[in-house]
């Protein structure tokens, strides 16, 4: 079953293709149970002749599209001799004729089609081709985003073997490290994130790594307890934690060197800290960083 989540990803690149293309009709859906396609979200549709239907790769235009992988379009779908014709009941329900498809690819794996139509038989030329690519190509980098976030929340701190130390051991600096660098990825990953539930759902799981370490209280020479780095702030010293340069911090955020250094020096003025060692040293003691 499609995630809520790819679902409002599906229907933004929908939404997307709907009004930079003109057509008045698009729909689409993610592979679903044995490698087929299911068509959940639809816009400009005047019957639910073609909701939930469960396309199969090679049958029909967006079973052609799954089976190469590249984008098709017919000028007159019930005409049309380049496809086969399994889903000609549902489509005529609709009254469609012009009909596009291209495929929705993510790591070199098809993940999905998106729909493109008009109730008038018209060839569909390659500018509306390469519009409706462009929605496609969004949605892949909403969905790889998705799938790296679910890939680094999946990363846990890994308990010490009972067999080989007592409960509550460290679990070695190389199992730490690994911490620290999913850290570092899953805060730049969360700025790039557009959707606020998983945005937060991300920051959430940054928590409870900064806090794995069982961070100890502050020194005295160290901030407050209470103190407080702003989001760009805590972003840029993770990077910064991960061996990252400025530059490259840049890079993953986002953001212009110079903007970085600024975030930089303003942690480091709120941690009391006079170096870049110093500032993720001490972000570590506070619980802000693991």
């Amino acid at each position: 079953m499609v995630q809520t989540g790819e679902a409002v990803d599906v229907r933004a690149a929908l939404l997307r293709l709907r009004c930079a293309s003109g057509l008045p009709v698009v729909f689409g859906g993610l592979l679903e149970d044995h490698g087929r396609l299911r068509i959940r979200q639809l816009t400009g549709t005047e019957t639910d002749a073609l909701r939930g239907l469960s396309v199969a790769t090679g049958n029909g235009i967006g079973g052609k599209t799954l089976a190469l992988t590249r984008p098709t379009a017919v000028a007159d779908y019930p005409a049309s001799r380049t496809i086969s014709h399994e889903y000609d009941a549902a489509v005529a329900e609709e009254g469609l004729r012009a009909v596009l498809a291209v495929p929705v690819v993510v790591r070199h794996r098809v993940r999905g089609v998106l729909y493109g139509a008009l109730r008038e038989r018209v060839p569909l030329g390659d500018r509306t081709i390469a519009t409706a690519m462009d929605a496609a190509r969004g949605l892949e980098r909403a969905l790889a985003e998705r799938d790296e976030a679910q890939r680094l929340l999946a990363v846990r701190p890994r308990p010490a073997d009972p067999r080989r130390a007592p409960t509550g051991a460290d679990p070695g600096p190389v199992a730490w490290e690994e911490v620290r660098a999913a850290h570092g990825d899953l805060r730049a990953l969360a700025a790039r994130v557009a959707d606020p539930a998983l945005r937060e759902e991300i920051l959430s799981a940054c928590g409870r790594l900064a806090t794995a370490a069982g961070g100890a209280p502050c020194d005295a020479d160290g901030p407050a307890p209470g103190v407080r780095l702003a989001p760009r702030e805590l972003d840029v010293l993770a990077c910064v934690a991960s061996g990252a340069t400025n530059a490259g911090a840049a890079e993953r955020l986002g953001l212009r060197p110079e903007t970085v250094k600024g975030y930089l020096r303003s942690a480091m003025r709120k941690l009391g800290a006079r170096t870049r060692l110093e500032a993720v040293v001490t972000a570590r003691r506070a619980g802000l960083l693991p």
